[in-house]
């Protein structure tokens, strides 16, 4: 009996010493650290997001040439922007206004911390006068419609609404070729039929038509100029509407009062 319960001690023993150890929980405090950190900083952002709402722009700081723009409409211009909220401030209508002022060419806008709105701009070079009272800056694009004063230096041209690209580009093409020729443009029109015309200096008017424009300029400068070198002051007008040639319409009466000369004749 006694061999019986040694023998039942013995193999719970046994039995017991082969269970397998109880596992002990293990933390990754790394990353408990890191979820905490990230929730600290989302909290703290959050809290800054709401104060940085509240912040008001209080000053512009304004950049540019000021030739033909004044600091002063400038400032009009954004006036909206003053006491609104800094980083929600609508930076499309605030550059749509500056960008409406006659001169102002193109607009950069900046928020610099902590309340200050910054703008820099550029002004437009202007090429030549359009009509009455507009201008027309490099592009060909018309950029004020009613100027408040004139610039007799500028060239002038003219022509329908909506043309003002179209003749811009047609005195573009003329100009250098002008001026290598020892003229000066006055203005280049174009009517309503799209016929242009050309006025230099001294009174002398180009009739160029309104088909095949280029080779009529070319025939300008390849043969009536040279033809007419010496007696340019002496022409009121050359028609270079015709196919072959060009028509002289004299100041005074040489012999006829006018006189047409064909590249045929001259080789």
């Amino acid at each position: 009996m006694a061999r019986t319960r040694r023998n039942r001690r013995k193999s719970t023993k046994r039995y017991l010493s082969k269970l397998p150890p109880i596992p002990r929980p293990s933390v990754n405090w790394r990353a408990v650290f890191a979820v905490v950190a990230v929730g600290t900083v989302a909290v703290v952002s959050v809290a800054l997001g709401r104060e940085l709402l509240k912040v008001p722009v209080t000053k512009l700081e304004i950049e540019g040439s000021f030739q033909r723009v004044t600091k002063l409409e400038i400032t009009a211009a954004a006036q909206p922007a003053l006491w609104r909220s800094f980083l929600t401030l609508d930076l499309a209508d605030i550059r749509h206004r500056v960008a409406a002022i006659d001169w102002v060419d193109s607009v950069r806008l900046q928020r610099v911390w902590p309340g200050t709105l910054k703008i820099s701009y550029t002004e437009h070079r202007a090429a030549a006068s359009w009509g009455d009272s507009g201008l027309l800056n490099t592009r060909g694009e018309l950029f004020a419609e009613d100027s408040r004063r004139e610039y007799p230096e500028l060239p002038r041209l003219g022509g329908p609404d909506g043309s003002n690209r179209r003749v811009a580009a047609r005195y573009l093409d003329v100009r250098d070729r002008l001026s290598q020729a020892n003229l000066t443009l006055e203005s280049i029109r174009m009517d309503a039929r799209g016929a242009f015309s050309i006025e230099l200096a001294g009174g002398l008017s180009v009739r160029l038509g309104s088909d095949d424009i280029n080779s009529r300029i070319n025939r300008f400068f390849g043969a009536a100029v040279p033809f007419l070198e010496q007696d340019l002051d002496r022409v009121a007008y050359i028609d270079l509407r015709y196919p072959n040639g060009f028509a002289i319409g004299w100041r005074e009466r040489p012999t006829s009062e006018s006189s047409l000369a064909r590249l045929s004749d001259r080789g």
